[in-house]
């Protein structure tokens, strides 16, 4: 029920930016700054704000996500012990894993990687491994 309704906001948010921005002829945002300052005809003064606090609140939520994803595939790849109910002491490179991709995760946000891109590639690759 969790999963549909998140995937049910998810969809509104994006039907909701996609009208709004195709009002203000919108249509190609290739960069983060692109996508804040698309925002100014809605958000005014405050676009880079709220496009901010939305990239760090979906990074939040996507980096366990991800790294925890990330986790069990390695895990069933190479049959180790998996769970988060499980000890850490039970389940090291279970664990290790989730820390290395938080760590990794983590360290992106001191490179020029572009994060929207870097969001969209970790969830083809998440996709593609699941």
């Amino acid at each position: 029920v969790g999963m549909a309704f998140s995937n049910l906001v998810a969809f509104f948010i994006m039907l909701t930016t996609a009208v709004t921005l195709h009002a203000h002829h919108i249509t190609d945002i290739q960069s983060s700054a692109q996508a804040a300052s698309a925002l100014k005809p809605i958000a005014g003064q405050f676009a880079f704000l709220l496009f901010s606090l939305g990239i760090i609140g979906t990074g939040l939520l996507a980096l366990p996500v991800l790294a925890g994803s990330a986790a069990y595939a390695m895990a069933g790849t190479f049959r180790w012990k998996n769970s988060l109910a499980l000890e850490p002491q039970l389940a090291k490179r279970f664990y290790g894993v989730i820390v290395l991709a938080t760590v990794v995760g983590l360290a992106l946000d001191f490179t020029s990687i572009d994060p929207i891109r870097a969001l969209f590639w970790s969830a083809v690759i998440n996709g593609v491994t699941s």
